[in-house]
């Protein structure tokens, strides 16, 4: 087996991803109800053997810190390891991380020691993958680089770096988020292509980058060094693909960038479905996340259809349909749910707590009777009165309201967030 050192890029802000990243980094935000999305790139590490993983973390890092340093931990007798690089100032450098290169290059020192190989992740994508066949493609090719890539249609052409390769598999063009209907046409990738690799590309036959890649350590080192650059997209890989043997590995399963509040939510209601398209049930490969002493999920004489109750949740009579219900979640008597993605609670009130917070006139953790919610998203420790309905009731795209957000009519109830009796959204 190769060499192999991993760094898990897991700084980003995700800006597009507000309220949900108002308080915590991108890949800490919560997804099917339990994990949250750093598990997934880790998760894949693990089942692909490879051990030794840096996670590189800057904006709003508390929250991922705690979920990695409470979750992973490796025996003292192994040589394994998951270890955070918190952006940091050095003498040799005062400088936040400017872009995915600059992250890599002010840890260079920490992987250099390690491996002849680095593989670089993406914290925050929504994918399974053996990284040691991708790893195997690298090392068959005699490459420099190997970019995970996959096929994609037009319509989500703009919002990634789009390339084109040989018979090979070697990448001969690079561009970056074209928007240019005549650039599309030229990075269009011959059906031949595809069926060599076993795909039916469809209405898809563009080639998108996934964000990951692996690199020989040398080239790393070459290009990253004693140069300025500051993200692989934009920078580092159009100028190695005519200096260097860079290769796309294609992946054609299902990935999903969580860029967006839609994608967010549209890949929630994925999971609700009777077969996903991402298989949280892999007993063989399970995703692995923080373990909780929870009890089993309660439900009293509600009516629950193709949706996913998490442990220590409490559903009074009520009627829930295609949601995902989190950890410690409490809903109230005569409540209905259509499509609400709710994240639950960090912990139980207690009766003191609740009967406190009741005579200050503030609703209780959880969702309270007589709610009506459609197509939302209600984020952690969220307190829902009585009688709500947060139902996009005017019908708008985009607004930042008192305790609310609607991105794409998807409403979103931030973290730690009040909504008062009778409220309509």
């Amino acid at each position: 087996m190769a060499d192999v050192i991993t760094l898990i890029l897991a700084g980003g802000q995700g800006s597009r991803l507000y309220p949900l990243t108002e308080f915590r980094s991108k890949p800490a935000v919560p997804i099917a109800g339990r994990f949250r999305l750093i598990d997934i790139p880790i998760s894949n590490c693990l089942h692909s053997e490879y051990r030794k993983i840096y996670i590189l973390t800057q904006f709003s890092a508390e929250s991922l810190h705690r979920h990695i340093f409470l979750t992973y931990r490796f025996s003292i007798f192994s040589k394994d390891f998951i270890t955070i690089l918190s952006a940091q100032q050095t003498l040799d450098n005062k400088d936040w991380y400017q872009g995915t290169a600059d992250a890599v290059r002010q840890n260079l020192g920490y992987a250099l020691p390690h491996g002849d190989l680095v593989l670089i992740l993406s914290g925050d994508h929504l994918y399974r993958m053996d990284y040691q066949k991708f790893v195997d493609f690298h090392i068959k090719n005699k490459a420099d680089i190997t970019i995970g890539v996959t096929p994609i249609g037009r319509e989500n052409a703009q919002h990634f770096g789009l390339m084109k390769v040989d018979e090979k598999s070697r990448i001969r063009t690079f561009v970056e988020k074209p928007k240019d209907p005549k650039a599309l046409d030229d990075l269009e990738v011959p059906e031949k292509l595809f069926e060599k690799q076993n795909i039916r590309s469809k209405d898809k036959r563009l080639l998108a980058s996934m964000g990951i890649y692996v690199f020989n350590k040398e080239v790393l080192v070459d290009l990253l060094k004693d140069t300025k650059y500051e993200d692989f997209g934009r920078q580092v890989i159009p100028y190695a693909i005519s200096n260097k043997k860079v290769f796309g590995y294609f992946h054609d399963a299902y990935w999903e960038d969580i860029g967006t509040i839609k994608a967010f939510f549209d890949a929630q209601m994925d999971l609700t479905n009777v077969l996903p398209k991402f298989n949280f049930y892999d007993e063989n490969k399970p995703i692995y996340t923080h373990p909780r002493f929870l009890p089993g999920a309660k439900i009293i004489n509600a009516h629950i259809n193709q949706s996913i109750l998490c442990e220590g949740s409490i559903v009074n009579p009520s009627q829930i349909n295609e949601s995902i219900i989190g950890i410690r979640s409490i809903i109230g008597k005569d409540c209905r749910l259509n499509q609400v993605v709710m994240m639950g609670a960090d912990e139980y009130e207690t009766p003191d707590e609740q009967i406190n917070t009741q005579n200050k006139g503030i609703p209780r953790i959880g969702i309270g009777y007589n709610c009506e919610i459609r197509r939302a998203i209600i984020d952690k420790n969220a307190r829902i009165g009585n009688n709500v309905r947060i139902v996009n009731e005017r019908n708008i795209d985009f607004e930042d309201g008192k305790n609310y957000s609607i991105r794409d009519g998807i409403v979103v109830i931030p973290k730690d967030a009040m909504i008062e009796d009778n409220t309509v959204i």
